[in-house]
């Protein structure tokens, strides 16, 4: 099986090209963004060495439907996939800010708690609660890009005050993201599985406030299943969840967290496709559709490059 790590197109009227961990972005004369997801993969901040096939077009298809299955609620970016790794949308200018929205107690924001944090992003958490509790309703905990590239949390009031994002737009955000979680609970309550959190990003254009970037995948989300949550969380159990944290567990396994010293282990052709049938499994189980395979994966970026080649030519 083949893997695509590496993208260097050129299209015509292309302005720039960001390579970003996972993907890769392409500017169409400052109008459209390329969007290609390929193989690639991060854990702890690190690309790992291999790429893992079929991951890339995962992302890509979960993000294209969730787009699609929630146009009703806000404009978003999107205009057509067409290539399996591949969106093509509307380039937008996007805010500094990520919108991340959480219904349960958990990951990061458990570790806080437990060492006394009562707050989070100007919101006030409860004493007593226990690891994965439900919040009474999601709390949303934005984070903004620092200038050495950490995010960082922020309040609302922060976020206005020091003028990152304007109040009417900030409020347009959170209503969105408030709409988009509670769809997304209900497309996963429907596969049994809980939406625990997720985080949204935002942009605008002519005036208007544009969902942009991906939405509802394992890579952005955390997902539990339904069936045996109230009882793993009355026995205090870890939950079962549908995300990427079976690679970082692995790297764990293999004394490697990216701390100094410490050297990536090595990453057979085995693990590699044992990964794709796990990306694969959280395909089938978030949409609930089958899996297809793309074709012509002898040489991928050919097959990326003639079909956007023929979507820019018909597209106006």
């Amino acid at each position: 099986m083949k893997a695509l790590t590496n993208t260097d197109f050129n299209f015509e009227g292309q302005k720039s090209v960001y390579h970003g961990k996972v993907r890769d972005v392409y500017n169409i004369n400052d109008n459209l963004m390329v969007m290609v997801a390929t193989d690639r993969i991060s854990a702890f901040d690190v690309i790992l060495p291999k790429g893992i096939p079929y991951k890339g077009q995962v992302l890509n298809q979960i993000a294209a439907k969730f787009l699609d299955a929630t146009a009703d609620i806000c404009p978003n970016w999107k205009i057509a996939s067409p290539d399996p790794m591949v969106t093509v949308g509307l380039k937008c200018e996007g805010f500094r800010v990520e919108m991340i929205i959480r219904s349960i107690l958990t990951g990061s924001a458990w570790r806080d708690y437990q060492k006394g944090c009562r707050e989070i992003c100007g919101v006030k958490l409860p004493d007593g609660m226990k690891e994965n509790q439900r919040f009474p309703e999601p709390i949303i905990t934005p984070t903004t890009k620092a200038d050495e590239g950490h995010d960082m949390n922020i309040s609302k009031d922060e976020i206005i005050a020091q003028g990152i994002v304007s109040k009417e737009d900030y409020e347009v955000m959170e209503d969105y993201t408030r709409q988009l979680f509670k769809r997304g609970q209900e497309i996963a309550a429907k596969q049994g599985l809980i939406l625990v959190d997720t985080k949204y990003e935002f942009g605008k254009r002519d005036g208007k406030v544009y969902l942009i970037d991906e939405i509802h995948t394992p890579d952005s989300s955390r997902y539990f299943y339904a069936d045996g949550y109230e009882e793993k969380f009355n026995n205090g159990e870890p939950q079962r969840q549908l995300s990427k944290e079976f690679v970082r567990q692995w790297l764990i396994e293999h004394d490697f967290m990216n701390e100094p010293g410490q050297v990536m282990p090595n990453i057979t052709d085995e693990y590699a496709e044992s990964v794709s049938e796990r990306y694969i499994e959280l395909y089938e189980h978030i949409t609930g559709e089958v899996f297809d395979k793309a074709s012509d994966t002898d040489d991928i970026a050919k097959r990326i490059e003639n079909n956007v080649v023929q979507f820019l030519k018909t597209y106006k």
